[in-house]
């Protein structure tokens, strides 16, 4: 039968307990188990930490007890599980450093303890992994994983700890909204965006049974958002913008994509790639980058004057960052001065580790309409526009919205707006 005990190998200021552990003649090992005691403070008859007031020998003694009693178990445990287990050094510092929660040079033992180990893992086999559709998980969405790890990693420096799978509680939860609210100075719909993501990996580690901390199941686990205030333009808006002539040609070619993408409810990876090959017969044919759906959709009169003027190309090619820098010159040139309100990136200096750096953020606020245009406004304001013209299952189809909820949220109409269209009915129906 398989021995266990603690003793101390120095007598000094202070000394470190090792574990041996052996029998017969089959194994004799002995490691540290990486704690100290005070000189005199430790029994080797009782295998405890005497009384003292420099340490918490209480806590420790109830560790060392259970410690103990793991040991033995996972010693029987490869008697059934895995009999060509070799119990030596090596063996009993992993057992030690995992029960003690300390990273081993055990690659799939930290996997199962800590979370970035595990958020790492997680990431390795989403890039091979298919989805309930059978297509492979998209670039973007991987990104954001690995953004999500950075994220944690980050709070790991700056709370000077390893986060371990069961330490993912409402006190977490707190200190990270805090972290990025304070130190990374985020808004609560990117701080969502993250809380969302770490449910996604508290979910998976649950589903492989892991040790994992349940407090993400509860509405007190919630993901920060904010009422968005994101913009729209009006038809009137969009042709007074169509309308306007430009001297300088990068302005007149990015007036002509933004008309394309406002007539066509493309996002941008969609509409700034389209080519001559997507025309026919008065249709433009599209498979969309982020659903890999194909969108049909007839041409619009704007989009079709913009083709003729072109010799039936479309405008030259651009960058997605050039565009959304471009598009705010073409709108203020265009007059779309109203104040609006809405959010826009703003650059701030702050001070982080004592030094001065810049950043740049989402700032809401009210701000001349034209500095918050974006590539976003194109989709939202086609889908916006058509919504109640023609039956919101058709903008679906082509916006590529999966719920009529979902699209709701999307499209930016007013409680005015719907009170106006109220009257314009009434009105036009009044006997």
């Amino acid at each position: 039968m398989a021995t266990g005990k603690f003793r101390l190998k120095t007598n000094n200021d202070w000394n470190t307990i090792f574990f041996r552990f052996k029998q017969g003649n089959k194994f004799d090992i002995e490691t540290s188990i990486g704690i100290q005691v005070p000189k005199g403070r430790w029994s080797d008859v009782k295998q405890e930490i005497l009384s003292t007031k420099e340490i918490n020998y209480k806590t420790i003694n109830v560790k060392l007890k259970e410690f103990e009693a793991y040991i033995r178990k996972e010693y029987e445990n490869t008697k059934i599980i895995n009999e060509s287990t070799i119990i030596n050094s090596k063996w009993l510092k992993e057992k030690i450093d995992t029960f003690f929660n300390r990273e081993t040079e055990n690659k799939t033992a930290n996997e199962k303890l800590f979370f970035s180990n595990f958020i790492g893992s997680f990431i390795e086999e989403a890039k091979t992994k298919r989805t309930k559709r059978g297509t492979p998980v998209k670039p973007r969405t991987i990104q954001y994983y690995n953004t999500t790890l950075n994220k944690i990693t980050t709070f790991e420096s700056f709370a000077g700890y390893r986060l371990k799978l069961t330490d993912i509680d409402l006190n977490f939860h707190e200190k990270f909204i805090d972290y990025l609210e304070k130190e990374e100075f985020l808004i609560n719909n990117t701080i969502g965006g993250f809380i969302d993501t770490i449910k996604l990996f508290c979910g998976n580690a649950d589903k492989k049974e892991l040790n994992v901390c349940k407090d993400y199941k509860l509405t007190e686990f919630y993901s920060p958002s904010n009422k968005t205030k994101d913009i729209y333009l009006k038809d009137s808006e969009i042709d007074l913008i169509y309308n306007t002539k430009f001297e300088q040609d990068y302005l007149d070619n990015t007036k002509d994509w933004f008309i394309i993408g406002v007539r066509t409810g493309f996002r941008i990876s969609d509409f700034l790639k389209l080519e001559k090959e997507n025309l026919d017969n008065g249709f433009i044919y599209k498979n969309t980058h982020k659903t890999e759906f194909p969108v049909i959709i007839p041409i619009h009169e704007q989009v079709q004057e913009i083709l003729d003027k072109r010799n039936g190309e479309f405008p030259r090619k651009i960058s997605d960052q050039k565009f959304n820098e471009y598009i705010k010159k073409v709108s203020e040139i265009a007059g779309l001065t109203e104040l609006t309100e809405g959010a826009k990136k703003v650059t701030f200096e702050v001070i982080k580790d004592g030094k001065k750096k810049n950043i740049s953020r989402k700032k809401f606020g009210k701000y001349p309409k034209h500095e918050l245009v974006t590539s976003h406004a194109c989709r939202r304001s086609f889908a916006t526009n058509l919504y109640g013209k023609i039956d919101t299952l058709t903008i679906m189809k082509i916006t590529g919205h999966k719920s009529e909820k979902i699209f709701l949220d999307y499209i930016k109409i007013t409680p005015k707006e719907y009170a106006e269209k109220l009257k314009a009915f009434w009105k036009n129906n009044s006997l």
